[in-house]
């Protein structure tokens, strides 16, 4: 971008109210159409919700509303207003009006002479039960007993629950001897009702609400009452013990579908409402839905807020158009100008590859003569790390030679004694005795030409063939070729009786070196322990082997640790050692997929060899 650049925008006064005026009338046409739809929509979905609500409201008092009547022809009834008789006979009637307000799952069931006292009830054993009571106040009983179904709705002056009365009068040869009564339990009816997501109301005639999905409206109304409506209401009892007030409301605007209005919350906050109503002629209420219009003025905010967006988007996409429109000529002088400074730069450009071309042919023939001479030295490395192998067996040799020439010197005195007695017991004709000696000759020969074998075996250079080997036989090994220096020596070397039982995958000869090796290095650290155990065992985890030397000794030091695989670097006296040792151990046991590792401590030490297993610890081959 150019310093010349300048952001595209109104540069006069009158430019900017034209602008902010636009934007103002866009966005209140904007609002003001979303506002209405969003209320017809709300008013839709109102009409609906209010309508199941009525549905359901009638199909509560269908249910109940002609069963007072079914109730009034029944000659039990009759026989009863008639000649209550005995207590017996009070309790039985009783006992059948329980039972039918058990089949009919209605709130209440009883019966009322003509002067308005209750004789039976359904409820005549609870705490508070209606028999001996006089309702002849209510209005329910009033239209019984002229002829009429009696309907109201008020609160139990015994139970103080809502309930809803049907009552009907009960006939004697044309003359109304009583009337039986069927209270709904309205409590039941609004707690059944499963939409809560918006506030029912439903009002009696006096316009106080009685049933409500919201409880702190209950008993109070949605309009002022004046006091003769007040007095009407306490003389009947419809609501004892209740004070009538009213929720503050404000009209805002109505509308055909409903009225918009504003309630006054106990926090002094306002909630604006969608108001709809309905009359149930045939219960004499007003049924009435409220719906929340918060979530449409939210609505109306998010389209103000799109609506200005696109308008400033707009703006800026005209400006910006208009901008590109000058910058166009600039480009294509700039670009004509980089076109004949980019031909310029690509014949430099070719220029340099070719030289650069020609050192990359030299540095590649460069490369490959060294990877030749990489690949011959890794064969030479190869090559004298196995002359290394090889040379360490004979430095090994070499410290055996003592011990060997002692099991050899042995063997050739016993021989030469031997020879001589024989010489003599045949000149004495004692042939039985001298044979004798001549086959002990030959089993000290045997055993020269065996300590000849074990060294010959371990001094060879190994093929490095991996092949199935067995533990034990490695060990056993070792053992035979340290059979001298064990003589020699107080350790007491332990072996797993089930060492048999694990073959792993490696070399025989190489891995009889490792032992050799990491044998001799614990007999010399129990030479100065009190305990001069060598534990040697072995463990199967899977497709390893775990084989360990563990000795009793005086351990290795944690700053040694480190150091005990490298060349050269020993830990024993000087001449006891050159320190190879453990680095051709490592670099054996590695060539062959496996790893050694040292646990130590003052008065113990383990060397771990993970080697691949050959067999799992069944024996079956893997």
């Amino acid at each position: 971008m150019s310093r010349n650049f300048q952001f595209p925008g109104i540069r006069s006064f009158s430019g900017w109210v034209t602008l902010i005026a636009l934007l103002v009338i866009i966005l209140f046409g904007a609002s003001t159409t979303t506002y209405k739809r969003g209320l017809e929509e709300l008013s839709q979905d109102g009409s609906i919700r209010l309508q199941l609500f009525i549905t359901y409201l009638r199909g509560v008092l269908e249910k109940y509303e002609s069963l007072p009547e079914i109730l009034a022809r029944d000659k039990k009834l009759v026989n009863f207003l008639l000649n209550p008789g005995s207590r017996e006979r009070i309790e039985a009637f009783n006992r059948y009006l329980e039972t039918v307000n058990q089949i009919s799952k209605s709130g209440d069931t009883y019966l009322m002479d003509k002067e308005g006292l209750t004789i039976a009830a359904s409820n005549w054993q609870s705490e508070r039960p209606f028999v001996g009571r006089n309702f002849s106040y209510r209005p329910y009983f009033q239209q019984a007993m002229q002829g009429n179904l009696g309907r109201y709705f008020a609160l139990g002056t015994t139970s103080l629950k809502r309930g809803y009365f049907f009552a009907y009068p009960v006939r004697n040869e044309g003359e109304i001897i009583g009337a039986v009564v069927i209270k709904i339990d309205i409590d039941d009816v609004e707690a059944r009702w499963g939409y809560h997501d918006q506030i029912f109301l439903v009002t009696d005639p006096d316009d106080i609400i009685f049933i409500t999905t919201f409880s702190d409206w209950r008993y109070k109304s949605l309009v002022e009452l004046d006091q003769q409506t007040i007095d009407l209401v306490v003389k009947s009892r419809r609501y004892p013990n209740e004070d009538l007030e009213s929720v503050p409301v404000q009209g805002v605007k109505n509308y055909p579908f409903g009225s918009v209005i504003n309630l006054l919350n106990q926090n002094h906050t306002t909630s604006t409402y969608l108001q709809q109503s309905k009359l149930m002629e045939e219960a004499g209420w007003n049924v009435q839905i409220l719906s929340n219009i918060r979530p449409l003025r939210k609505r109306v905010v998010e389209t103000n807020i799109l609506v200005g967006s696109i308008f400033l988007f707009s703006y800026l996409l005209l400006m910006l158009f208009q901008q590109r429109r000058q910058r166009l000529a600039e480009l294509k002088s700039i670009e004509d100008q980089a076109r004949r400074a980019l031909q310029e730069a690509n014949e430099r450009l070719e220029s340099r590859v070719q030289e650069r071309t020609a050192e990359l042919v030299e540095t590649n023939r460069q490369l490959l003569k060294e990877i030749q001479e990489r690949r011959q030295t890794e064969e030479a490395l190869k090559k004298t790390r196995s002359e290394l192998v090889h040379t360490a067996k004979m430095a090994t040799l070499g410290q055996m030679s003592a011990g060997i020439n002692h099991e050899l010197n042995q063997p050739l005195a016993a021989i030469r004694s031997y020879s001589d007695n024989a010489r003599q017991l045949l000149a004495k004709g004692r042939q039985e005795e001298a044979l004798w000696n001549l086959a002990q000759i030959g089993e000290l020969t045997d055993r020269m030409a065996q300590l000849g074998v074990q060294l010959k075996e371990f001094s060879r250079k190994s093929s490095g063939r991996i092949e199935t080997v067995s533990l034990q036989g490695v060990v056993d090994g070792a053992l035979e070729i340290l059979s001298p220096v064990l003589r020699k020596s107080a350790a007491n070397i332990i072996v797993d009786q089930h060492l048999g039982s694990w073959q792993v995958k490696g070399n025989q000869v190489l891995l009889q070196q490792v032992m050799v090796n990491l044998l001799r290095n614990a007999i010399q650290a129990v030479e100065e322990a009190e305990d001069k155990r060598i534990v040697v065992a072995a463990l199967q985890n899977e497709d390893r082997v775990k084989l360990w030397v563990e000795d009793f000794g005086t351990g290795i030091a944690a700053d040694q640790i480190k150091k005990i695989f490298d060349p050269f670097y020993t830990t024993k006296k000087s001449g006891e050692g050159l320190g190879l040792g453990l680095t051709i151990t490592e670099r054996i046991l590695n060539e062959m997929g496996a790893t050694i590792g040292v646990v130590s401590s003052p008065s113990h030490t383990t060397f771990e060899i993970e080697l691949p297993a050959a067999s799992d610890q069944n024996g079956n081959n893997q």
